[in-house]
């Protein structure tokens, strides 16, 4: 018997037990194997549950259950650590048929596996706030946080993500949503539409000055330079001459 007939087996309710595995008898232990075989996504599911709050909340705990099912069956584990099991989640339910009529879902499970990894990223101390006073500051390249992550989306997902766990219902547009790290936990902020090309710009080598000239115009960029100090976004800036 393969490691991998055993997984399928195990994934799958309507296969049979696999051959070789029997009791101190020889005898097929199919009774044993299924309680196995049910602990085995089960506790898969709720690992994606406790990963996915929000958006188990969007849908309840039955379409949920339903749903996580069957990215279990079709997606299992790659690896020992539990915490990194999902990657593939948003991906999933963006192409879910049930799904369909909450557009905004596969969205929602990207920020909350964008807040996943910024949680396990490695820590960096940040630069003190005192080294952006420099105007000389703008024409210099800066290194971000492991934990900075954004998510863009064309729905107000922090408002939706924050309405899923009892908040007021949104009533904004798109969002970048920018996610810092300064201590122990994950820090969401939303910004307009595009203010992700900042990022995008600073993390391919763009001097700061000229990656803040790709804002979009509704930015508040002072409360974006702000976000980034206060969440101890930047752990290197380059030394101008």
């Amino acid at each position: 018997m393969s490691q991998a007939a055993f997984i399928t087996a195990t994934l799958d309710p309507a296969a049979p037990v696999p051959r070789g595995i029997s009791d101190g008898q020889g005898r097929a232990t199919t009774k044993r194997f299924n309680v196995y075989r049910n602990n085995v996504v089960v506790g898969l599911k709720d690992a994606l549950g406790a990963g996915f709050p929000a958006v188990k909340s969007l849908v309840g705990n039955a379409f949920f259950d339903a749903m996580a099912g069957a990215f279990v069956r079709a997606h299992p584990p790659k690896s020992p650590v539990m915490p990194l099991y999902g990657a593939g989640f948003s991906a999933f339910i963006a192409a879910f048929p049930p799904a369909a009529s909450l557009p905004y879902l596969a969205d929602v499970a990207r920020l909350e596996w964008a807040m996943r990894c910024a949680y396990h990223a490695a820590d960096a101390p940040a630069i003190a706030p005192n080294r952006l006073t420099d105007p000389a500051a703008f024409a210099a390249r800066i290194t971000l946080a492991p934990a900075v992550h954004i998510v863009c989306s064309p729905y107000p997902i922090l408002e939706i993500h924050s309405a899923a766990f009892g908040g007021t219902s949104p009533t904004g547009a798109a969002q970048d949503v920018m996610i810092t790290r300064p201590q122990f936990d994950p820090v969401l902020q939303a910004f307009p539409k595009g203010t992700s090309a900042i990022l995008t710009a600073l993390n391919t080598g763009t001097p700061l000055g000229e990656a803040l000239e790709r804002a979009p115009h509704t930015l508040d960029l002072t409360a974006f330079i702000g976000a980034l100090m206060s969440g101890g976004a930047i752990t290197h800036l380059e030394d101008i001459a």
